[in-house]
């Protein structure tokens, strides 16, 4: 009797402890600052994360809102405006490369972005032929290869009007998100289940949940931008890159709906989020993401603190992060000029990228058979796992490293749903594709290399086709 009050009375006690411990934290800071950090992170949780049916159309975060209103009264003029941007590009970082002239070379920013090494000075111009050849329906050297509607004609009109304005309006709104405590905070809270699962701080799980139900390059950007500032490690922001940035919900529903998925939807992107699950909780337990560094950015002060002091409340010091975290942010100068660089860096060195790299990896699927040739291999592997038109899946899988929507216009033809259900899922946890998300990951400061690339592809596509083969033959 006397243990069991004993136990009551250090249960209580504990409880007050805890209530008073918090009590100090509020009134630590002014109401003030409690509201800096409450109100933007809601406006950043809404617009990235929280998924709402906004217009009254269907659910999706408020970044995919704005970007297809403004694709929609805009959206014819997109293509031409980001072909003018890449062939900007080329020539301001042709001039400024040669001739460095001083207003380019006093500013840190302009001067990273446009002087740069031959290779980049070469990429920006091949890129910025190629787009102009696109717009203006130009034969290189007698051929049609880059301006093929397929190929060059994918990348200037469907990629670039998406991208262009995704990342306008990220780059004006993440500050919301990423300087004004809300991932501190929620780090904080979720770091115990983050770090054994997947090895990665708790503040990830935001940039997973942006790409998931917003777009996997937004996440790359996210998590090159804390790799910068000093919140994730070399192995940490490369986990998080490769393992968590998905193609949003909003073309999983379009996807569905090209392959003409009868089933839930709620099967069918369950299906791409339990096979993803599993490849996130393999891949960084295996190489290459198991042989990252684990250290920090060179020459970046480390700015992570999720670990909760001795003698105080988990929550009350996540509150203490994210107030701490909000207390610092930029005012709304700030605020702007930090949107207009990231814009600038994206439009001016991270679209040539897009363009070069996906044309060329459209071309190769499109005028080699150099896919179908490596994908010989799996028809075996279909056939076991009993999967209709399996020299079809099979051409179809590979070919996905290229672009993320190739895939289901290889498959649209087939007459098995069971089949465009399983390359259509499968499309979309493969994860890597050369189009967008591999080319905004070999832009980034993140350390994975096109070999690295390769490798997790192919990891991905073995980890997750079983699980995808398996919830399908549930289904069907």
């Amino acid at each position: 009797m006397k243990l069991r009050l004993k136990r009551r009375f250090n249960k209580l006690e504990g409880e007050i402890n805890m209530s008073i411990q918090e009590a100090e934290i509020s009134k630590k800071y002014t109401l003030r600052q409690l509201l800096k950090f409450i109100i933007p992170s809601l406006i950043g949780l809404l617009l990235f994360v929280i998924p709402l049916p906004w217009g009254g159309g269907s659910l999706t975060i408020g970044v995919g809102y704005l970007a297809a209103q403004f694709s929609a009264n805009f959206g014819s003029v997109l293509p031409t405006f980001m072909v003018y941007v890449v062939l900007a590009s080329a020539i301001i970082t042709l001039f400024s490369t040669i001739l460095k002239p001083t207003f380019i070379l006093n500013n840190h920013f302009l001067s990273d972005l446009f002087i740069v090494k031959p290779m980049t000075l070469a990429l920006r111009c091949v890129s910025a032929l190629f787009a102009v050849s696109v717009l203006f329906s130009i034969q290189i050297l007698g051929l049609d290869y880059v301006s093929n509607p397929n190929t060059g004609g994918v990348v200037v009109n469907d990629l670039f009007p998406v991208l262009a304005t995704w990342f306008f309006f990220s780059g004006f709104f993440l500050p919301l998100l990423m300087e004004f405590g809300s991932m501190d905070y929620l780090g904080t809270l979720i770091r115990k289940f983050m770090r054994p699962l997947f090895k990665v701080p708790g503040r990830s799980a935001i940039d997973a949940i942006a790409s998931w139900i917003g777009s996997g390059p937004v996440g790359v950007v996210i998590t090159d931008k804390q790799y910068r500032d000093g919140y994730y490690t070399t192995q940490e922001s490369s986990i998080i890159a490769v393992c968590f940035s998905l193609v949003s919900l909003p073309f999983a529903v379009f996807i569905a709906s090209f392959l003409n998925i009868t089933v839930s939807f709620v099967a069918f992107y369950g299906a791409i989020s339990l096979a993803s699950l599993v490849a996130a909780l393999i891949l960084p337990r295996i190489y290459p993401l198991n042989k990252k560094s684990t250290d920090y950015k060179a020459g970046v002060k480390v700015q992570i603190n999720e670990v909760v002091p001795e003698g105080k409340s988990v929550h009350g010091w996540a509150v203490e992060n994210g107030v701490m975290k909000a207390d610092q942010a930029p005012n709304i100068n700030g605020l702007i000029l930090s949107g207009l660089k990231t814009v600038a860096d994206v439009y001016f060195s991270l679209m040539p990228i897009v363009m070069l790299l996906g044309t060329v990896a459209l071309v190769i699927a499109e005028y080699t058979p150099i896919f179908k040739i490596i994908s010989v291999p799996l028809i075996p592997l279909y056939q076991l796992m009993q999967i209709p038109d399996a020299t079809l899946a099979a051409s179809a899988t590979l070919v996905g490293f290229a672009d993320m929507f190739l895939p289901a216009i290889f498959i649209k033809g087939s007459e098995y749903e069971i089949t465009r259900f399983v390359v259509g899922a499968l499309s979309f946890a493969q994860l890597i594709y050369m189009t967008e998300t591999g080319a905004v990951i070999l832009r980034s400061k993140i350390p994975v290399n096109f070999k690295d690339l390769i490798i997790i592809f192919i990891e991905r596509t073995v980890i997750t086709l079983p699980v995808i083969v398996v919830i399908a033959h549930m289904i069907y």
